[in-house]
């Protein structure tokens, strides 16, 4: 697949700081699409920012291709973003290593992954909204928060604790989580389970930022349920926080501590 040529915006200057957008990638074309269409968002929310993309595997171009690029440029401060929602094996193994391999000439920040963040949750809103379901369902209807799925236990206990904090905060009959790999229960096992325990209705989640073979396979669990949302995706949500992470990276405090 072909990537997108690495180019300023045209407010920033030259060698101004950098925000790197860092996705995992995947053979599937609709989940580069996705990306580029939220890191698009993001710039449009602050011209004078440069945002750019880069790609663990799969996609173009790859996270140590655009460093040495940007580093060719004169740029020297990075803040590079994971575009993960937990803090799994990809924020915590993948991404520093090849940040450790940065050209010496950058100064590179690892921001905090996306989630969570009340603006997920408010992304998760919208797209339940553009999915069809209305405020006055809402006491009858279970939600089944369905994630990727992780091995790692830190990332499993945040995806549990989204779904209670949406359930206290969102006024749902209930909300479960679920999962398409490497943790249970799976889609339709948590849709079945609401609908035990009385839900009305039952309305899948995807909590997931672009398309590619797992959220297939939580569309696929969501057969039986009575609404199936959209990914997260280029939610306004989703680009606003994009530059929280930014700036919180890119803060006073950070730079003491290091990151």
């Amino acid at each position: 697949m072909h990537g997108k040529p690495v180019s300023p915006a045209p407010s920033a200057p030259p060698g101004a700081p950098v925000l790197v957008v860092v996705a995992h990638g995947s053979r599937d074309p609709r989940h580069a699409a996705t990306v580029h269409a939220l890191v698009r968002a993001a710039r449009a929310l602050r011209p004078g920012l440069r945002v750019e993309t880069g790609f663990l595997d799969f996609n173009v171009p790859a996270v140590p291709a655009l460093l040495e690029s940007l580093a060719a440029e004169g740029v020297r401060d990075v803040v590079v973003l994971p575009l993960l929602l937990t803090r799994a094996f990809h924020a915590k193994a993948d991404l520093p290593a090849v940040l450790r391999a940065a050209p010496p000439r950058l100064r590179v920040r690892q921001s905090e992954v996306l989630g969570p963040s009340p603006l997920l949750l408010a992304a998760l809103e919208r797209r339940l909204r553009e999915a069809g379901v209305t405020a006055a369902e809402r006491s009858s209807t279970g939600i089944v928060l369905a994630s990727a799925g992780s091995s790692d236990p830190e990332a499993v206990a945040v995806i549990e604790g989204v779904a209670r904090e949406w359930r206290r905060a969102g006024g749902w009959r209930d909300v479960l989580p679920a999962y398409a790999s490497a943790a249970l229960p799976r889609t339709e096992d948590a849709v079945r389970a609401l609908r035990a325990r009385g839900c009305a209705r039952v309305a899948v989640a995807p909590y997931v930022l672009a398309p590619g073979f797992l959220p297939d396979r939580i569309a696929r669990g969501a057969a039986d349920a009575d609404v199936l949302a959209g990914v997260l995706g280029a939610a306004p949500e989703v680009a606003r926080l994009l530059l929280e992470r930014h700036d919180a990276a890119r803060s006073p405090l950070a730079a003491a501590l290091g990151a």
